[in-house]
């Protein structure tokens, strides 16, 4: 029986699952866990990239304690964030979190060199402060000029487990440096930033072998034996390839974790003005598709309103104290840049509230319902953008990852979008980095087939869509309330 092993580290927590195909069956087991968060240092904030290594090798430890003793291996994690590396290929800088503060005027300063048009007609990448991009510009100027190569994180860990140095073209795409004509590095780009060329590695494709784990790792930690394949290391594109859809139907999608990824599969970018105006991205998937989606704030807000409660509810309670909540008493803007690290979300959902005229949610119940409710008219607005950009009509959306799980955002979701919905697995991420091995290793032929195996194995809900009362008044309390919060500087995402 073959063993196969997914690396999937989010921004939050990260994991090591194994997985057989049994039949026409897959089957998931999770190995080992971990959290994952970046701590302030000195003012700015920092993965901590060496504990990450270290959480790998004690799950591929655990991975042998259990009997296995080969397998295949891929690794995906978050997006934008990347290594510096000197000759020697050590680091130079410690790694900066994407929530960094450094980037927030970024945008601003770098396009008074180079109009935001001119960036999105060469990327098709929307304009997030964050993004690689506006994260070299504002990096010291000399450690740039220092680093022999510059690594996506999943990038990084690859070449610390093989000692191969690559970048994978699905995370690569993030950085908002890569052509969607030449699927290259853009030179006026690298120029603006005052970079070379021979400072990236080759862009591989995902279901690439890299080859094996470095022997001294596997002496020195008894692990398995492992070939090691290129997932697609953005954990969004394998969340998308591990959708259950066979590809045929009008769908779209949302992955739904930290982030909110709404969007669909397409075989060629969309990057005209009114896909830039809508802030829609064509990050690369596997197997030559785009990823043709919006980024949408998602649970980061109940994950952080959660931590700052002290964790005294699960989700799961925080939903079923939403559900029991008047519906729609409170709206946030999900995609203001006050809420993307603000010191206390509490807080901040309660000084929006305020500011706005709303009442304030005070209890976790109606804090919970603020965002759910919140989310679910943001995914509404986002798949009327998507199908008018696109000229399809939308019969099904998959709700996947870790929201799959939340009943009460995915019937919001139905309600207010006035589709089906179909949420699960909640796993997708993992499933995704999988089904690619499997392509890669021949037991799978194709993403089709890999939507019918995961239908097969994986349990999913349907949502029909239901009235929702007072809707038009309720769409038309949301459009003033955009209006209202116009001044505020809203995140492109």
């Amino acid at each position: 029986m073959n063993n196969y092993l997914a690396v999937d580290i989010g921004a939050s927590s990260g994991r090591l699952v194994s997985a057989t195909l049994q039949g026409d069956q897959l089957h998931l087991q999770e190995l080992h866990r971990f959290n994952n968060s970046f701590t302030e240092k000195n003012g700015h904030d920092y993965w901590n990239i060496d504990e990450l290594l270290n959480e790998i090798i004690q799950g591929l430890q655990k991975a042998k304690q259990t009997g296995i003793h080969s397998c295949t291996l891929g690794i995906d994690t978050w997006a934008v964030d990347y290594v510096l590396l000197d000759q020697k290929g050590n680091r130079i800088h410690e790694v900066y979190a994407y929530r960094d503060a450094r980037t927030l005027h970024a945008p601003d300063r770098l396009h008074q060199l180079i109009s935001r048009e001119a960036v999105y007609e060469k990327t098709g990448i929307q304009e997030l402060n964050f993004n690689t991009l506006y994260q070299l510009f504002v990096h010291d100027r000399e450690q740039l000029a220092q680093a022999d190569k510059i690594l996506m994180v999943p990038d990084y860990l690859y070449y610390r487990l093989t000692g191969i140095m690559i970048n994978e073209m699905t995370n690569a795409s993030t950085m908002q440096l890569l052509n969607v004509n030449t699927r290259e590095f853009d030179e006026d780009l690298l120029s603006l930033l005052q970079l070379r060329r021979n400072q990236f590695s080759e862009l591989a494709e995902p279901g690439r072998v890299l080859g094996s784990l470095l022997p001294e790792l596997v002496q020195k930690y008894d692990l398995p034996d492992c070939q090691i394949i290129l997932a697609p290391t953005h954990d969004t594109a394998s969340a998308v390839a591990g959708v259950p859809s066979q590809r045929e139907e009008s769908w779209a999608y949302i992955s739904s974790g930290t982030w909110s990824l709404l969007g669909m599969e397409r075989s060629e970018a969309l990057n005209t003005k009114a896909a830039m105006q809508a802030n829609y991205t064509n990050e690369w998937g596997a197997y030559g598709t785009y990823r043709f989606l919006k980024n949408i704030m998602g649970l980061w807000m109940i994950q952080e309103v959660r931590r700052e409660a002290g964790s005294e509810h699960s989700f799961a309670e925080l939903a079923e104290l939403a559900s029991a909540e008047t519906p729609f008493v409170s709206l946030v803007l999900c995609n203001q840049s006050s809420f993307l690290n603000p010191d206390s979300m509490t807080l901040e959902i309660q000084r929006f509230c305020e500011e706005t005229g709303q009442p304030s949610p005070r209890t976790p119940g109606s804090l919970a319902r603020c965002i759910f409710d919140s989310l679910a008219l943001s995914y509404r607005d986002a798949l009327h953008e998507l199908q008018r950009l696109t000229d399809e009509t939308i019969t099904r959306l998959h709700i996947v990852g870790g929201g799959a799980n939340n009943e009460l955002l995915c019937q919001l979701t139905a309600d207010l979008l006035g589709i089906e919905v179909q949420a699960g697995p909640s796993e997708s991420t993992a499933i995704g980095n999988i089904v690619v091995q499997l392509i890669s290793s021949g037991a799978l032929e194709d993403l089709k087939a890999a939507g019918r195996t995961i239908a097969r194995s994986f349990p999913t809900r349907l949502y029909e869509p239901k009235s929702v009362e007072g809707l038009q008044e309720l769409l038309d309390r949301w459009e003033r309330l955009k209006i209202q919060a116009t001044p505020s500087i809203q995140i492109s995402q």
